[in-house]
């Protein structure tokens, strides 16, 4: 037996409103400078044009960044050789979700990159009570 209808403008008491909202259009200005010893490898200036790129200035996270640059460098690597490693893959992924650079991290991270109007899908937002009044 179904219960009550839904309050059409019932707040949700579970709302969580510690989400951050990341820009589309990702972070402006110029990649930090590289934290390591040596030149930075290519990607360096790529990786700090994303979204999530914001969260990582903020937290001075420079170091984590590069970090998961030389190990993605080095998966790669291995992978074009033809010699996958399986423990370098594994810290890649693990480094990948504390970057939120998948979008299981982006919800654990309750990061959510915010909507352009170019990134819409096209058409028109249905509500559910139109949907459903022909049935």
């Amino acid at each position: 037996m179904p219960g009550p209808a839904p309050k059409p403008n019932a707040r949700r008491r579970n709302a969580r409103p510690d989400w951050v909202s990341l820009p589309a259009e990702g972070r402006s200005g110029k990649a930090p400078a590289w934290p390591l010893s040596g030149r930075a490898p290519a990607g360096w200036a790529e990786l700090w044009r994303l979204p999530q790129a914001v969260m990582w200035e903020r937290d001075n996270a420079a170091v984590q960044v590069a970090t998961y640059l030389m190990t993605r460098n080095s998966a790669h690597d291995a992978l074009e050789r033809g010699e996958p490693n399986a423990a370098l893959l594994s810290e890649l992924r693990q480094i990948e979700d504390r970057l939120g650079l998948s979008p299981m991290a982006l919800k654990r991270l309750q990061w959510e990159i915010s909507e352009t109007s170019d990134s819409r899908p096209e058409g028109r937002v249905i509500n559910a009570r139109d949907r459903f009044t022909k049935l």
